[in-house]
C-alpha cells in the first residue's frame, strides 16, 4: 500500500517536472523567434529641427597696435660728396582702441615709442650706429578730434640741433592726449618717413637694423 502511494507520488512530481521544463522550452523557442525576426516594416517618420541662439561674447575692450609690414628697404637718395643718404618709410602703425570710456583709467593717454637697433653688415663689416638713422612721424588718420598727433622729426648724429641723436632711445611716433575722449574714433594710424645718414666713407654692402616700436598708456 505504502508503495502505491509512493510510486502514485513519484509519477505526479515526474508530470510537473515536465510540464516546467516544457514551459520554458517554448519560452525560449519563443525569444529565438522574436530575435530571428527583429528587421521590421516602417511606417513613417519625422524630423525634428533643433534650434540654439548663441550670444555674443561680453568681453572687455582692448588697446591694441598693429603694423602692417614686419620689413621695409630702404634706397640711396640725396647724397652728398660727404653724407650718403638712404630712405624710405616706416609700415603703417594702427592703434585701435575698443574699450568703453568705463574700462579706460581717468586721465589716461596712450603713446607710441619706436628704438632702433645698430645696422650690421652681411659680411663683416663695422656695424652702423643706430643714431645714424632718424626720422619724420606723420598721422594718415589722427581722427577728427584733434587729440591725437604725431611725435617729433629725430635727425641723425650727423646733423645738428637739440632733436639730433636718432632713434635710438623710444623716440615718439604719435600719442593721444586724452585715451577717453579720443575712444570713440575707434582707431588711428600713422607712419614715419626713415633717413639713414653715413660718412661717404661707409664700407659698401647690405646692412640690417630693427625699429622696435611699443605702445604705452
Amino acid at each position: 500500500m505504502m508503495s502505491a502511494l509512493i510510486r502514485r507520488s513519484f509519477e505526479m512530481e515526474k508530470r510537473r517536472m515536465f510540464a516546467r521544463c516544457s514551459a520554458v522550452a517554448v519560452g525560449a523557442a519563443l525569444l529565438v523567434g522574436i530575435a530571428g525576426t527583429a528587421i521590421a516594416d516602417e511606417y513613417g517618420d519625422s524630423d525634428v529641427d533643433v534650434n540654439v541662439a548663441i550670444s555674443e561674447l561680453d568681453e572687455p575692450g582692448v588697446l591694441a597696435m598693429s603694423v602692417a609690414g614686419s620689413s621695409t628697404s630702404l634706397t640711396e637718395d640725396g647724397s652728398t660728396d660727404t653724407v650718403r643718404q638712404f630712405t624710405g618709410s616706416l609700415p603703417t602703425v594702427t592703434v585701435t582702441d575698443t574699450r568703453t570710456a568705463e574700462e579706460i583709467p581717468d586721465g589716461a593717454f596712450w603713446y607710441v615709442l619706436g628704438s632702433a637697433s645698430d645696422f650690421t653688415g652681411d659680411a663683416g663689416q663695422a656695424a652702423i650706429d643706430a643714431g645714424h638713422l632718424g626720422w619724420a612721424p606723420s598721422l594718415i588718420d589722427g581722427g577728427e578730434s584733434g587729440l591725437v598727433a604725431a611725435g617729433d622729426q629725430v635727425d641723425t648724429v650727423l646733423d645738428s640741433g637739440p632733436n639730433a641723436v636718432g632713434v635710438v632711445d623710444q623716440e615718439l611716433l604719435a600719442m593721444a592726449f586724452d585715451s577717453e575722449a579720443v575712444a570713440p574714433e575707434g582707431s588711428w594710424t600713422a607712419t614715419a618717413d626713415l633717413f639713414l645718414r653715413t660718412p661717404a666713407t661707409v664700407a659698401p654692402g647690405n646692412y640690417s637694423g630693427t625699429i622696435t616700436l611699443s605702445l604705452f598708456e
